[in-house]
């Protein structure tokens, strides 16, 4: 017998109270496949699928006020960074950014949003 492989133990989000808590988004198109393309591609399907996770939390990137993100080679900052601007604008989320080899693809993203 084969094992089948289910879905991880985890949501999309979680609220409690006015904080909303997101897992880490993956550069994944609608097919569920890592999209093809460079870090700042990678970057951008990872903040809309953001979007899309927050959308259906009730929020928007708006209410974002702390990023994690993992990249796996620091050499990816300024691409990384000249995407981000795009989507966060002053006053930026806080964030913290990890250099990982243990990302699919090589950018991931979480958040917390912050609404009332």
């Amino acid at each position: 017998m084969k094992n089948k492989i289910s879905s991880p133990p985890l949501s999309k989000f979680r609220r409690a109270g006015n904080m909303i808590f997101t897992a880490g988004q993956l550069p994944r198109g609608a097919d569920g496949k890592i999209v093809d393309g460079d870090i700042g591609v990678q970057t951008r399907q990872v903040i809309e699928n953001l979007e899309a996770v927050l959308r259906d939390a009730g929020a928007d990137l708006t209410h974002v006020v702390k990023i994690t993100a993992w990249l796996t080679d620091a050499q990816f900052m300024p691409q990384f960074d000249a995407v981000y601007r795009e989507f966060f604008r002053q006053s930026f989320p806080a964030r913290s950014t990890v250099i990982s080899g243990l990302v699919a693809g090589d950018v991931e993203i979480e958040a917390v949003a912050w609404v009332e």
